[in-house]
């Protein structure tokens, strides 16, 4: 298979599937605020999608939408004098109203609306003059500021235009990869720092899938050497947009992942290296799909237990989250993994693993999953290569045994409505 079929199946894969469904929960947003603010039952009328969606760089699992419905002038006058809150709140009862049954809150700058796998965030505005919108902001007793989304939705499809394509579609690839990996980084970053990748390069103008694998070493790689800073300038607007975790660690990984699977010249090992980038979505080549089978390894057979959160949940990566491992034997002095990890110890046999949130930043309510898998012969001769999903008990902790020598990796999720916002790993090294 070539890599021109392989990129092109990847990009077809991550597109957004439920767009029919994200499109009719618009559409019955904007009635009701229309039918509130101007006695109108449109549905398309005075609102305006944003954010990913908007700009078109929005992949399959997009749990986060935004929207700003575009209030009519003549309601300046009420609203501009400490009215944040209220208008907030009568956009709230108006949708309320309009769909009882529809979980609705009013937060600091928007009001959300909650629906299964996804919440749209809905954000009342006045139009100014020169195109951009004042929004409320209700903190410390009520202010208005200014964002200018159509700028950005502007610069973005123009400069799509000049880069034949590749511009959303590189886009789209990261949002795979920052997914697979667990990597807190919000849209328009992601959008603003591949803006950046394209406009210090002429190599991908009018190139299209065929170069797609030397496109991402070179965006990796990019980002693997960008400065640590706390914000970069959106594109359009060239508004602040804040970085919450640095990413270049995880670029260079990608990288070298990048130049492993370029080197390979056999179509099932190119897929699979390339599927450690992107994740699942990437297509499999000659790689059996099922995930229960019989597989023959090393001359043992084992049983294939390994399931994986993609398959579970929708993605949509925009948390950091934590854990670390609490390690327990009888006669020894108890130490964290994280300290054996640094300073490059490994465990013995026979010990307790208490692993446990050691921090995360999430917004809200959310449930923990864990999965344990054993790697290495020692846990295919003993056919216990595990790797189920397990849902917590709500103690936010999973309790593990070193049985058997071998590198072992423990996985964390945290799954909001419905959908992954938050993943990590950690390695759990066993010595004989």
């Amino acid at each position: 298979m070539s890599i021109s079929s392989l990129f092109r199946e990847f990009r077809e894969n991550i597109s957004v599937d439920n767009s029919s469904n994200i499109s009719s929960k618009y559409e019955e947003i904007t009635c009701a605020l229309n039918g509130k603010f101007r006695n109108s039952s449109s549905k398309t009328d005075n609102s305006l999608q944003v954010g990913s969606y908007g700009r078109h760089t929005a992949i399959k699992g997009i749990s986060d939408l935004d929207m700003l419905y575009i209030l009519p002038s003549n309601k300046w006058e009420e609203y501009k004098n400490g009215g944040q809150y209220k208008l907030l709140r009568e956009c709230r009862d108006a949708i309320l109203y309009r769909y009882p049954r529809t979980t609705i809150s009013v937060d600091r700058l928007v009001v959300t609306v909650t629906y299964k796998n996804f919440h749209v965030e809905v954000q009342p505005v006045f139009e100014k003059t020169d195109g951009s919108f004042f929004y409320p902001d209700t903190y410390n007793g009520g202010s208005w500021k200014t964002t200018k989304p159509r700028e950005e939705i502007k610069a973005m499809k123009d400069f799509d235009g000049e880069k034949n394509k590749n511009f959303r579609r590189l886009c789209k690839m990261v949002r795979a990869w920052k997914n697979k990996h667990g990597i807190p980084m919000g849209g328009l970053l992601i959008d603003t720092l591949v803006h950046n990748f394209f406009k210090g390069t002429n190599n991908y103008n009018d190139t299209s899938y065929s170069n797609y694998h030397l496109m991402s070493r070179d965006f990796f790689l990019f980002l693997s050497e960008l400065p640590k800073n706390d914000k970069f300038h959106a594109i359009g607007s060239n508004q602040h947009v804040k970085v919450k975790k640095n990413f270049q660690k995880y670029a260079r990984n990608a990288y070298e992942l990048c130049l492993s699977a370029i080197k390979a010249n056999d179509d099932e090992t190119i897929s699979r290296r390339w599927k450690k980038i992107y994740g699942k979505n990437f297509p499999s080549v000659g790689i059996v799909k099922s995930s229960i089978e019989s597989i023959q390894e090393n001359g043992f057979t084992y049983t294939n237990t390994e399931q994986f959160f993609e398959d579970l949940f929708p993605e949509d990566i925009r948390y950091n989250i934590e854990i670390d491992c609490l390690i327990e034997q009888n006669g020894f002095r108890n130490d964290s993994l994280s300290n054996i990890l640094f300073s490059r110890r490994r465990l013995g046999r026979n010990k307790k693993l208490i692993f446990y949130i050691k921090s995360n930043d999430i917004e809200g309510d959310f449930q923990i999953y864990w999965k344990i898998k054993n790697v290495g012969i020692e846990a295919i001769k003993r056919d216990c290569v595990r790797g189920q999903i397990i849902k917590d008990t709500g103690k936010n902790q999973k309790i593990e045994t070193t049985d058997f020598y071998g590198d072992h990796i423990a996985e964390c999720a945290a799954v909001q409505n419905g959908v992954v916002v938050a993943k990590t790993s950690i390695e759990v090294p066993i010595d004989i």
